[in-house]
């Protein structure tokens, strides 16, 4: 069974992915996602807070994305590679929501289970990339 952070996780993906690809509000994708998932009110909170922090960021993260993929931009990768790789850098770059290595490991299951056969593979080695120690100037967005 999925953690309870996981699920929020998983909420604000699908948000995220129908923002990409349909156009619609990601708050208010995340909104009825939270009602049809029936999520606790502690992973609505969760859920809420990351969908705000890639929101008000995703130009410092899809920065620090594309400086660790020059030869795939981001707006050529999947939607949801794309989104996992927001969601898994907002949590451990924008406040540290979330350490590192636990953030890589929730991306990698969220790739396993709506990725394709190879995102797993590449959202490790994106957020690898990012999270190393020699990435530090990536990571203050310089």
């Amino acid at each position: 069974m999925a953690s309870a952070r996981t699920r929020s996780r998983q909420a604000v993906l699908l948000a995220l992915y129908e923002m990409d690809v349909g156009g619609h509000d990601p708050s208010a994708a995340l909104e009825r996602l939270i009602v049809e998932q029936r999520l606790t009110e502690e992973q609505a909170a969760f859920a809420r807070t990351l969908l705000s922090g890639v929101l008000e960021n995703r130009s410092r993260i899809d920065t620090a994305i594309e400086a660790v993929t020059p030869s795939r931009r981001l707006m050529e990768q999947s939607a949801v590679d794309r989104n996992v790789l927001r969601i898994a850098v907002r949590e451990f770059l924008v406040d540290n929501l979330t350490p590192a290595g636990a953030a890589i490991n929730e991306a990698v299951e969220l790739a396993k289970k709506y990725g394709s056969e190879s995102s797993p593979r590449f959202i490790n080695g994106v957020l690898g990339a990012i999270s190393a120690p020699d990435k530090a100037a990536v990571q203050e967005g310089k």
